[in-house]
């Protein structure tokens, strides 16, 4: 895994989440471990890794992720990455 890559995981597992990780860096991320990515209506996104799946919304003002998307992503990454948390 790439140090952009154990960064953004990092900040996503913060306990203070940052208010200013990228889509684009997310995407990447999620990438990178495989996970599919499938369009869904509007700004939606479904996120299936491993098994495992969960609707995303992409920003719409701004390239900032919201804080309900990072709990979704904590929650779907928890068991993939070995990261306790929340």
């Amino acid at each position: 895994m790439s140090k952009k890559h154990e960064k953004v995981l990092d900040a996503i597992f913060a306990d203070h989440p940052s208010a200013n990780i990228h889509w684009q860096e997310i995407e990447s991320l999620l990438a990178h471990l495989g996970a599919e990515l499938r369009d869904c209506r509007g700004a939606r996104l479904i996120v299936s890794l491993n098994g495992r799946e969960t609707t995303l919304h992409r920003p719409h003002h701004g390239a900032a992720v919201g804080k309900n998307e990072l709990h979704q992503l904590r929650q779907l990454l928890r068991d993939e990455t070995g990261t306790a948390g929340d």
